[in-house]
């Protein structure tokens, strides 16, 4: 069975990742992409399904990793009667091809591993004819995809695996590369390990380099932040929300979504959270990925793309595969791609307005394109859609999607006065008050004394805690704070916030689900707002603690199994972090920076 889903740790090249095992094996890893076909799937199934284990032969009775300071390489130390072996993992950037590089370093006496190469292309589907190259590489071909593994270490091949024995005393040092490129190519030529490592270590040194952060959180929050550029595409600038498909938000349930795309939905969050902690390039490319992916006709705007700007995200079962710790199905693509969840207009229309006063783009750059978007909107502002939340029970008049309308063409009133573009300002002027009043007539329930999910219903949601952050409302205003406490009557779970009450809000799914971690750092932001600075800190330093060793969260908490649950890690989670540490310890606030809005579009915001 795989381990606990905090027992794994992060590595990448910004190409694609692999969760490497507190035990030594790497789980899972797409090739070349991160929306590949995975060649490593044991995470969702078994060993058979594919997976690389490099580890002492003999029981170990300690076992520690870390990161080395300020970068994406891991590092886990083995510790038995006979020695102490540390196992260095990372993924250097390569022209030639991505590839995993493992040193296994002997500290002290004569410590005996092994090691255990599965590899299974197609998600564990397909095994690979493997052969032996002159100079001593071992080839793994099938179709499009070839593998190459060069080590120095003797090895077999027994039963469609690949494996070896070998000790290493303090002082030595073998090396393992696996490289992936096309089969067609010819294969790269070697490179060494060593050299590499040293390479790769100085490429994470110079980033964390240029980080602003300082002061309290600082290593959280720069672990955040170079999490979240792991989980980049280089190539495009697109941000994976994370690097996994199916892990489950209820173990043995059926809440197993792919996450290896990019959603619109998280746009403002992460570029304050780049621009905020120095990233300028980093906000730029992924602003610059969110112009091209919404580029087109408006009315086909989606709310998630691939990590080049794919369209296309169609949705089936993995049937081999049974699922982490039997939670099925296995799901590829995500069919909520094709709903309706305007939400998104308002993301998309904040963002590019925060891109332009960060700096990033010329100020008429991509207008053109948000005027479209915005005569899309007018239209369908008042449609139900799916929500925040992509549930599959039917669409429903959401309170947040239409606040994010609101969002939409306050951002751009706010865009075109502060830039001296031209725009309908007048129009949207209108629409702003038509669709305050909307929300605050129908989307707030008076006694509740609080906004609720949806119009007509008295059910809460953790999105609304966004409120006061978005500008809708001024903190002050007493239906912000009767919304903010009302989440803290109904949504609590062990002090952490629930994206709803499952008991009696209909999503169209049956099995249970944890806390969502993102929303939790967004109570921690709400206090901030109101003035709670001690209750901000305290929830914010409880949920650090959620963190497993190496400072990785995933999407959801087990608050009964004190375990994490989801697609990790989840980098939603951290982008919220960052946000969360920068309200209450730089002067850099993203709540504020979001929150401000012109006081014309607020007045007479009454709940008539």
């Amino acid at each position: 069975m795989p381990l606990r889903i905090e027992d794994y740790a992060l590595i990448g090249d910004c190409e694609t990742a692999a969760l490497v095992g507190r035990d030594g094996s790497i789980d899972w890893l797409c090739w070349p992409r991160f929306d590949s076909d995975a060649c490593f799937a044991a995470l969702l199934g078994t060993p058979e399904h594919g997976r690389w284990l490099i580890a002492p032969q003999e029981g170990t009775s300690r076992i520690t990793r870390r990161y080395r300071p300020n970068t994406l390489i891991l590092e886990t130390r083995f510790e038995n009667a006979d020695g102490v072996a540390t196992l260095v993992d990372f993924m250097p950037g390569s022209q030639s091809g991505s590839s995993i590089v493992r040193l296994i370093i002997g500290e002290r006496g004569r410590i005996a591993m092994k090691t255990e190469l599965v590899i299974r292309f197609g998600y564990g589907a397909t095994v690979p004819w493997m052969t032996r190259l002159d100079d001593g590489t071992r080839r793994a071909i099938a179709g499009p995809d070839m593998v190459l593994l060069r080590t120095g270490v003797p090895l077999r091949g027994e039963d469609f695996k690949t494996v070896g024995e070998f000790s290493v005393c303090a002082g030595e040092t073998e090396c393992f590369t696996l490289t992936y490129t096309p089969s067609h190519l010819p294969p790269p030529a070697a490179e060494n390990p060593l050299e590499q490592v040293r390479a790769n270590e100085k490429f994470w040194l110079d980033w964390t380099g240029r980080c602003r952060v300082s002061g309290l959180w600082a290593d959280i929050v720069n672990r955040s932040l170079i999490t979240l550029k792991a989980l980049t595409y280089a190539r495009t600038g697109g941000i994976v929300a994370a690097p996994t498909t199916s892990l489950p938000e209820h173990i043995g349930g059926s809440r197993n979504w792919d996450y290896r795309f990019c959603w619109l939905r998280d746009a403002t969050l992460t570029l304050l959270a780049l621009m905020n902690a120095g990233y300028i390039e980093e906000a730029q490319a992924w602003r610059e990925w969110l112009l091209r992916a919404a580029a087109g006709k408006p009315d086909q705007l989606q709310i998630m793309y691939g990590i080049a700007g794919e369209r296309r995200l169609t949705e089936w079962e993995v049937s081999w595969l049974p699922g982490y710790h039997k939670s099925s199905p296995v799901r590829i693509g995500n069919a909520a791609h094709t709903q309706l969840q305007l939400d998104v207009y308002g993301e998309l229309m904040d963002a590019l307005h925060h891109a332009r006063q960060g700096g990033l783009a010329s100020s008429e750059s991509g207008w053109e394109l948000q005027l479209a978007v915005l005569g899309h909107l007018e239209e369908v502002w008042p449609n139900a859609d799916e929500g925040i939340w992509e549930v599959r029970s039917g669409a429903r008049h959401f309170t947040f999607s239409k606040i994010m309308a609101w969002v939409a063409f306050d951002r751009a009133i706010k865009t075109a006065e502060s830039f001296n573009l031209d725009g309908p300002l007048d129009r949207w002027r209108l629409l702003c008050r038509k669709i305050h009043k909307d929300v605050c007539r129908h989307g707030y329930d008076s006694e509740l004394g609080s906004f609720v999910r949806s119009y007509g219903s008295r059910e809460l949601d953790a999105s609304l805690l966004l409120l006061p952050m978005v500008g809708f409302l001024p903190p002050a205003d007493p239906r912000v704070r009767g919304t903010v406490e009302a989440i803290e009557r109904t949504l609590l779970v062990d002090g952490l916030v629930m994206r709803y009450d499952r008991t009696v809000s209909d999503d169209g799914l049956a099995s249970d689900e944890g806390v969502f971690l993102a929303c939790s750092f967004w109570l921690v932001d709400a206090y901030v707002l109101l003035g709670r600075h001690d209750d901000a800190r305290r929830l914010f330093e409880r949920l650090l603690t959620l963190c497993n060793d190496v400072g990785l969260l995933s999407e959801e908490y087990d608050p009964k199994t004190t375990c994490l649950l989801g697609n990790f890690p989840q980098a939603l989670s951290h982008i919220a972090l960052v946000n969360s540490a920068f309200n209450l310890n730089e002067a850099a606030k993203p709540a504020k920076q979001r929150s401000e809005s012109p006081i014309d579009n607020v007045q007479g915001a009454t709940a008539s």
